[in-house]
């Protein structure tokens, strides 16, 4: 059946299997590689919510593809698709470059079909989209896209007008016309996502590889529930703040989902998956009485796997205790980003050393099995002196535990780019920043840069670009080391991540014409950094493997997939919880 959208993830780059490129970290900390294969969770939400409505509709995760078969010939297969119209996403800036070619490569093979692109950096940029890359008709702003998508769909069916699209720019002749932001929910109640759909629609595509959400989720399929929408915080880079989404989805308040429909999506994956799964955005953010709601409609489900939660700021004591209550195996991500307050405070993150360390033994008090800290380097303040503090402050912090829970610290820069909307890309100078870039056609070539040094938007008063590579790596590398003492590593994972953070700090301080040494094992050591579809492997600043939670040697219910797919059995009912069930304080 002809599809009515083919929605295509690109990768970040679209020839980066030609192209020598030393990525380093940037994707370290994400389950992705540095091509970013994982498409957003809008494409689960928009397939099942079109489905509903009558479209057929189909995810190409060309990204994958392209990173899973070096011999894959992308420009071949889009030719084979005959849709009504294609979608990209444009939702994360380092996408500009692999979404306008794959866009072109698309307007020549198919002419006449519609391509529209959204996500928060296409709403941001949707008026230099439409000026100056004819290959894009239309822009979808904001955060939802189900409702106009549907509504554009019939259009493109039919013909004719597209100017009462809701949160839709188009091309006229006089210029962009539309794009105000008027389709702004105020609840996800309506585009709960059922896993199940997914696994259908790989199966009756005969793709599944389009449908996999990273280059190793076969082998580690973390899955994720969407809880809200917006943010109540504002980090200052963050295009996902509240400041950001104002600007740039003209999202003011949060957008909630029913925690009912929470608990039946976490059922869906129950029923299929034995991977861990993931609470995305703080479950705190709607209010203690909603995050009490959410425990009593989770807790009859039993989740056997391993559950991650993040939080923005340190919860109470009673937040922890009602978690591993209600789940049996409870892990925590938190992001500090510097030990130093007064850079916390300066980046958004409102809380100092004293509530972090009180949360960080309380969580060994209560049962919490893992605690991630994320730190991060590029922010207000921050010297190179006050990063290599980050390792002797994981140092105290690792006394705190006293081995009750596992204690995990990452390090990161922040990078490839600012986020465009945040507050640091609207008023640069106001927190310290300098901007280098400020177009979607500047931050499309820098995505072409030979390293992740020339790639970075910004430099800040405090640290230049040099700077900051290399104090990142020296962090990572104390880190590394750290954790090695203490056992979260073995010996030979921490000399491997310390050899590459070295050999990636000689490539990025090669000067012109530089050849590596005459030693053949360095030699071919910094030949595989740069190797295309190796990425550098995730280890310049931790391994890989040091994000994951344990995963059951048996990672899928066969049974109950193979009933889901040929008995079609209706989605899992979730009982909803009594007042009793909902816990008063």
């Amino acid at each position: 059946m002809r599809p009515d959208l083919l929605l295509i993830h690109t990768p970040a780059v679209y020839d980066f299997r030609r192209r020598a490129t030393l990525y380093g970290p940037i994707s370290d900390v994400i389950p992705s590689t540095p091509v970013f294969e994982m498409y957003p969770l809008g494409f689960a939400t928009l397939s099942r919510y079109l489905s509903r409505k009558g479209f057929n509709v189909r995810i190409l995760n060309l990204a994958m593809k392209m990173l899973l078969n070096r011999d894959f010939d992308p420009v071949s297969h889009m030719r084979r698709f005959r849709p009504r119209m294609f979608g990209l996403d444009l939702h994360w800036l380092p996408h500009a470059q692999g979404v306008m070619e794959v866009a072109r490569i698309l307007k020549e093979l198919h002419p006449d079909t519609p391509i529209v692109v959204g996500g928060l950096s296409a709403s941001y940029y949707h008026r230099e989209i439409l000026e100056g890359y004819p290959q894009i008709d239309y822009v979808i702003r904001g955060d939802c896209a189900e409702e106009p998508l549907e509504e554009l769909l019939r259009v493109v069916r039919r013909g004719g007008d597209p100017s009462g699209v809701p949160n839709l720019s188009y091309r006229t002749p006089g210029g962009p016309a539309g794009g105000e932001i008027t389709h702004v929910p105020d609840t996800l109640d309506n585009y709960d996502f059922d896993y199940r759909h997914m696994v259908r629609r790989a199966f009756s595509t005969r793709d599944p590889f389009s449908y996999l959400p990273f280059r190793k989720w076969f082998f580690y399929p973390i899955t994720a529930v969407l809880t809200c929408k917006g943010c109540m915080y504002n980090c200052i880079t963050c295009g996902g703040s509240h400041f950001a989404y104002g600007r740039v989805a003209n999202r003011r308040r949060l957008a909630l989902k029913d925690p009912e429909i929470v608990a039946r999506e976490a059922a869906s994956i129950s029923t299929m998956l034995r991977g861990p799964i993931f609470f995305t955005g703080d479950i705190l953010q709607g209010g203690v009485e909603h995050f009490h709601r959410m425990m009593a409609a989770l807790r009859p489900l039993r989740i056997p796997s391993e559950v991650m939660v993040e939080f923005f700021a340190p919860p109470p004591r009673e937040i922890l205790e009602e978690l591993t209550a209600t789940f049996n195996r409870v892990n925590i991500e938190i992001s500090p980003e510097s030990q130093e307050e007064k850079v916390r405070a300066a980046f958004g993150r409102p809380f100092d050393n004293g509530s972090l360390e009180r949360f960080i033994v309380d969580a060994g008090r209560t049962g919490i099995r893992r605690l991630d800290l994320f730190f991060m380097t590029g922010l207000p303040h921050q010297t190179s002196e006050s990063v290599s503090g980050i390792v002797d402050y994981c140092r105290d912090l690792f006394q705190l535990t006293n081995g009750s829970m596992k204690l995990n610290p990452f390090i990161a820069p922040l990078a490839p780019f600012v986020d465009p909307g945040s507050m640091v890309f609207e008023d640069p100078e106001r927190f310290g920043y300098h901007l280098r870039f400020r177009s979607l056609e500047e931050h499309r070539r820098a995505m072409m840069s030979e390293n992740w040094k020339e790639m970075l938007n910004y430099e800040t008063r405090w640290m230049s670009r040099d700077a900051l590579a290399h104090a990142t790596y020296e962090a990572g590398i104390g880190l590394t080391r750290l954790k090695e003492r203490h056992g979260l590593i073995k010996r030979r994972v921490m000399e491997r991540v310390v050899n590459q953070a070295r050999a990636e700090m000689d490539l990025l301080d090669r000067p012109a014409g530089w050849t590596p040494d005459t030693t053949p094992v360095r030699r071919r050591s910094l030949a595989r950094l740069l190797d295309p579809l190796h990425l550098g492997g995730g280890n310049s600043l931790c391994k890989k493997e040091e994000l994951q939670m344990p995963v059951s040697p048996v990672r899928l219910h066969f049974g109950n997939l193979l009933r889901m797919l040929f008995l079609d059995r209706a989605p899992v009912k979730v009982k909803s919880p009594s007042e009793k069930d909902i816990p008063r304080r």
